[in-house]
């Protein structure tokens, strides 16, 4: 039987399409994903994002702990801020893509993927034997994402005026926290936004204030094509145990200083560095007719071939867009592979969309 986020009920009385995700009854769409997605680009949308994983993480070795767990270093952060980061295999695949909070010098917060979410764990508790910490999943918990360029002037109408005031001033991947609270200026859109973390018993009467402040419930369709067109990686499509960071554009998440920081997975892409990384992770737009779709062959001219990792429809570019993995040397053109035709497409740089307007098409 599948399980369901503290916000299910209201899911159905809003008469959302409910469909599986991995093993959630989860929103597709709450009658138009078209319109939900110009709804988070244009103004204001929010969605049930309470089948990710919480885990908080407490000890004297806590910060030990993450610096041999993470391939991003988490002495970059401070009280109240937050750090993107993958977590490896010793191959140097990722098992996970999460976002770390720290609270305190001995309390840090993840969010983990909901598809991931035992996995994780369990890893976590293997790799942790050695250390003086103490993992718990908070399954009190629900998480609600807010997002879209008119949410911060919203807050005002779902929050008190001093933890607005607080809220307003939080910078990107910052979050601030009131008691059982906890308001992060993160999210998944490519918009500006928050995400929210609060106690399971509080689902109705965030849900209802954010209606009543003219924010739309949203779905996992427009989630998907907001964060493609934000270039934004989805774990088991874009990458996933048998792909190292170096490979699926997340270099820029690992911090290889210190020499000495001997994080999981980092002898071996020291070596992939060495031998040169073969493969990368780039965006596609189509120029011609079709849509790109998962898995279809990409055919570089002189250069070999490469796949679709995650392909669909652009609503605010009106064009077909994807991410694919590619021979490290492809040029700034290629085609691809749609029901036995090859469709010219323009290689670029991710992302896509960013706050709402196109992104230069240059690489």
């Amino acid at each position: 039987m599948a399980k369901r986020t503290p916000f299910y009920d209201l899911h159905v009385k809003t008469n959302a399409k409910i469909v599986d995700f991995s093993g959630w009854d989860m929103p597709l769409h709450y009658g138009s994903q078209l319109h939900e997605h110009h709804q988070v680009r244009q103004h204001a949308g929010m969605f049930d994002v309470s089948h990710m994983g919480v885990v908080d993480l407490h000890g004297h070795d806590a910060a030990a702990f993450l610096r041999r767990l993470l391939a991003n270093n988490i002495d970059r952060l401070v009280d109240g801020k937050a750090l993107y980061t993958c977590m490896l295999n010793e191959a140097g695949g990722v098992l996970d893509d999460l976002i770390v909070y720290k609270v305190s010098q001995d309390f840090y917060r993840m969010v983990i993927n909901a598809g991931t979410r035992e996995k994780d764990i369990a890893w976590m508790k293997t790799q942790g034997k050695s250390f003086k910490i103490n993992l718990v999943e908070r399954t009190d918990l629900a998480m609600l994402a807010i997002q879209g360029p008119a949410v911060k002037d919203k807050a005002e109408k779902i929050f008190t005026p001093d933890q607005v005031e607080e809220i307003r001033n939080l910078k990107p991947f910052t979050f601030v926290s009131f008691n059982d609270w906890f308001i992060a200026r993160t999210g998944y859109t490519g918009e500006d936004g928050y995400e929210i973390i609060f106690p399971a018993n509080g689902t109705n009467k965030l849900w209802e204030d954010c209606i009543a402040a003219g924010i739309a419930p949203c779905g996992l369709g427009a989630r998907d094509t907001l964060r493609l067109e934000a270039g934004l990686n989805l774990y088991g499509l874009d990458m996933d145990e048998t792909t190292t960071p170096l490979e699926a554009n997340l270099a820029w998440t690992v911090m290889m200083d210190p020499s000495e920081r001997n994080f999981i997975g980092r002898e071996a892409l020291e070596k992939q560095i060495q031998q040169g990384v073969k493969c990368r992770l780039v965006g596609l737009i189509l120029d011609g007719p079709g849509v790109i779709r998962n898995h279809q062959k990409v055919i570089i001219a002189g250069n070999g071939e490469g796949e679709v990792t995650s392909g669909g429809y652009s609503p605010t570019l009106e064009k077909s867009i994807a991410l694919a993995r590619v021979p490290a040397e492809i040029g700034t053109h290629c085609f691809v592979e749609i029901r036995n035709k090859q469709i010219p497409a323009q290689v670029i740089k991710p992302p896509f969309v960013r706050n709402g307007k196109k992104v230069s098409d240059s690489r």
